[in-house]
C-alpha cells in the first residue's frame, strides 16, 4: 500500500454502512494537543492577517512556505510587534517563492542573509499559490509523505484573486486530501461528493457556517448537526443556498451528505 492509500484509508469510518470522510481542525486551538503523526503545511498568501492567527497555525506546522508577497506580510506584521527581530527569528520560513513581482528588496535581502531560499519561477499560466503547491509536491515526493495544508489568507482581497482560489482548490480536491483556507474570520475546504463528517470544536468554531455549490450547476444535500439541517434538498446559485446556517452549541459533529463537490466554511471566534 503506496502513501496516498494509507492516507486515504486513515480518511474514512464506516458507520451505518456508508463511508465517511473525518474532518477536524485541532490546529485552530492553541489549547489543543495535536497529533505527532500528522504533517502539515503552511502557505501564506499575501492579505491580512493577524500575529494570534499566525502563532497558532505555525505551531502545528513542519514547513512553512511565503507566496511572493505573503514574506512582506510575514515581515511587516511581526515588525509591528514589540520585540520584531525576536519575532522574526522565531518565524523564518522555509521558502519564499513565486514570480516575485511583489516582494519587496528589503523582504527578500532580509530572508536571504536569514538562508531562507527565494525561488523566482516566471510561469505566467500558474500563480503564486500554484507555484508554492508544487514545491510542496517536490518534497513530499522526497519524504513519501503528504501533508494537510493550511492556507493562510485568500478569502478576502481582490475578487479575481478569491475566485482563483475557490477555483483551484475545486480542482486539486482528487490530488490534494486535506487543504484548509484560513482567514482571522473563517475556514474553508472543499467537500468531495460523498458522505463527511466534521467534528466541531465549538472554542473556535461558529455559529455561522455555509453550504456552498461552487463550480457546480448544483447538488443535493442532506445535513445533520446543524440549526437549520436539509433533507435531500437541491442547492444550486440558481436556487436554495445554505448560508449564514448555524452550527449547534450541543451537537459535537456536522454530517454532511452531498452529491456533488461543495464549498464548507464556517466562522472563527475571535478567541484565537
Amino acid at each position: 500500500m503506496n502513501v496516498r492509500d494509507r492516507s486515504a484509508c486513515d480518511n474514512y469510518m464506516v458507520a451505518d454502512a456508508r463511508r465517511y470522510v473525518e474532518w477536524e481542525t485541532p490546529f485552530l486551538n492553541p489549547l489543543t494537543t495535536v497529533r505527532d503523526d500528522v504533517r502539515r503545511a503552511l502557505i501564506i498568501l499575501n492579505q491580512p492577517f493577524s500575529l494570534p492567527l499566525l502563532e497558532t497555525l505555525w505551531k502545528t506546522c513542519s514547513w512553512r512556505c511565503c507566496a511572493d508577497g505573503g514574506a512582506n506580510r510575514l515581515y511587516d506584521l511581526l515588525g509591528e510587534a514589540g520585540d520584531g527581530e525576536l519575532l522574526r527569528n522565531l518565524y523564518t520560513p522555509d521558502l519564499i517563492k513565486g514570480d516575485l513581482d511583489s516582494l519587496r528588496r528589503d523582504v527578500r535581502e532580509y530572508y536571504s542573509t536569514k538562508g531562507v531560499p527565494v525561488l523566482q519561477d516566471l510561469d505566467q499560466d500558474t500563480t503564486d499559490l500554484m507555484k508554492c503547491i508544487k514545491s510542496l509536491e517536490e518534497n513530499e515526493r522526497k519524504e513519501g509523505y503528504e501533508y494537510e495544508t493550511l492556507i493562510l489568507g485568500g478569502f478576502s482581497g481582490r475578487l479575481d484573486q478569491t475566485i482563483h482560489l475557490l477555483s483551484y482548490i475545486h480542482k486539486i480536491r482528487n490530488m490534494r486530501s486535506k487543504v484548509y483556507v484560513i482567514t482571522d474570520d473563517n475556514i474553508g475546504w472543499v467537500l468531495d461528493g460523498g458522505h463527511h463528517r466534521i467534528s466541531i470544536d465549538h472554542e473556535v468554531l461558529g455559529p455561522t457556517c455555509g453550504l456552498l455549490p461552487v463550480g457546480v450547476d448544483s447538488t443535493v444535500l442532506s445535513t445533520s448537526g446543524l440549526r437549520w439541517n436539509l433533507s435531500g434538498t437541491e442547492s444550486s446559485f440558481d436556487g436554495l443556498l445554505s448560508t449564514s446556517n448555524h452550527l449547534v452549541s450541543t451537537e459535537p459533529f456536522v454530517t454532511i451528505e452531498t452529491s456533488r463537490p461543495i464549498w464548507w466554511c464556517a466562522e472563527l471566534r475571535r478567541k484565537i
